[in-house]
C-alpha cells in the first residue's frame, strides 16, 4: 500500500515534461487578419483633380484650379506608390487622380497665360485710345486756335470796310476826318488834333434790331487811348436806338489826338456790347 505524500513535502518528484510533437499550439493555427487596403490617398486625388479641373474650366476660377490639381498630382503619385507596394487596391483611381491633376495645373498656367495676354491686349488697346483722344483733342485744340486766329484777323479791317457781326448787324467805321469843335468843347486841349469818327450800321435782318452800342475806343499811334469830346455843336450823335430791317443807323463821335501820336489811328467799336465781340478799323489820318 503507497502512502500519499504529505503536503509540503520537498522530497515528491516533479512529473517530467513530455517532448514536443511539432504540432503547433492550437491558438496558432488561425492566420492573421489582413491589413485593409490604403486607399485614402487614390480617392483624394480623384476627388481633387475633378475640383481642379472643373475650376480650371472655370472662366473666372482658374487661379483657383492650382492648388486641388497640384494636391491631386502629389496624392496620386502616393496613391500609386501604395497601389505597387499592394497595400492599395485603386490603382486606377490614383492614377486618374494623376493625370486629372496635371491637366488642372496646365489649364491654370493656361489661363493665367491667357488672362496676361488679354490684360496686356486691353491695356494697349486703352493706351491706343487714349493717344488717340488726345490726339484728336490736340488737332481740335489746333483747329480751335486757327479759327480764333482767323476770327480775329477777320475783325481786324481797314477804315471803309464793312463787317458783319453775328447779329446781322453790318458796321462800317470811315476814315476819320479833320473835326473842328464848337463853343464850350470839353476834352480836347489845346494843341491837339481833333478828328471825327463816323459809324454806320445797316440792319440786314427781317425785324427791327436794338442798337446797345457802346462808344467807340480811338487808340493813337502811340496806343494809347484818345479823349472823347464833348461839345454844343449839335453835330455829334450816339447810336443808341432801334434800326428797322434794311435801315441803317450813322453815328458821329468827336476825339482828340496829341499832335505827335495823330498820323493813324485805330477805332475799336462793338454794335452789341452785351453778346458780341467788337471788331477794329485802322489806317493812316
Amino acid at each position: 500500500m503507497t502512502m500519499p505524500t504529505p503536503p509540503g513535502d520537498q522530497s515528491a518528484t516533479p512529473p517530467a515534461p513530455q517532448p514536443w510533437n511539432g504540432t503547433p499550439p492550437p491558438w496558432s493555427q488561425h492566420p492573421a487578419p489582413p491589413r485593409p487596403p490604403r486607399n485614402g490617398m487614390g480617392v483624394a486625388a480623384l476627388v481633387l483633380g475633378i475640383i481642379g479641373i472643373v475650376l480650371g474650366l472655370a472662366v473666372i476660377l482658374f487661379w483657383l484650379s492650382w492648388l486641388p490639381a497640384l494636391l491631386a498630382l502629389i496624392f496620386g503619385i502616393i496613391g500609386l506608390s501604395h497601389a505597387r507596394k499592394g497595400t492599395a487596391t485603386n490603382k486606377g483611381m490614383a492614377l486618374g487622380g494623376v493625370i486629372m491633376g496635371a491637366a488642372g495645373l496646365l489649364l491654370s498656367i493656361a489661363g493665367g497665360l491667357l488672362t496676361v495676354f488679354f490684360v496686356n491686349e486691353a491695356s494697349e488697346t486703352a493706351e491706343d485710345r487714349i493717344l488717340q483722344i488726345e490726339a484728336s483733342a490736340e488737332a481740335e485744340d489746333r483747329e480751335a486756335k486757327k479759327k480764333e486766329a482767323a476770327a480775329a484777323a477777320a475783325r481786324k479791317l481797314s477804315f471803309g470796310e464793312p463787317f458783319l457781326f453775328e447779329n446781322g448787324l453790318k458796321v462800317t467805321v470811315n476814315k476819320p476826318k479833320p473835326y473842328t469843335p464848337g463853343s464850350f468843347t470839353s476834352g480836347h486841349p489845346k494843341g491837339n488834333k481833333a478828328i471825327e469818327v463816323t459809324v454806320t450800321v445797316l440792319n440786314t435782318n427781317k425785324a427791327r434790331m436794338s442798337l446797345q452800342a457802346g462808344l467807340p475806343t480811338v487808340y493813337d499811334t502811340e496806343g494809347a487811348d484818345a479823349e472823347m469830346i464833348i461839345d454844343g455843336s449839335g453835330r455829334l450823335k450816339f447810336l443808341n436806338d432801334f434800326v428797322l430791317p434794311g435801315k441803317q443807323a450813322v453815328g458821329r463821335y468827336a476825339f482828340s489826338l496829341p499832335p505827335t501820336a495823330a498820323t493813324t489811328a485805330e477805332v475799336e467799336f462793338n454794335p452789341s456790347i452785351t453778346d458780341l465781340e467788337g471788331a477794329r478799323w485802322s489806317g493812316s489820318l
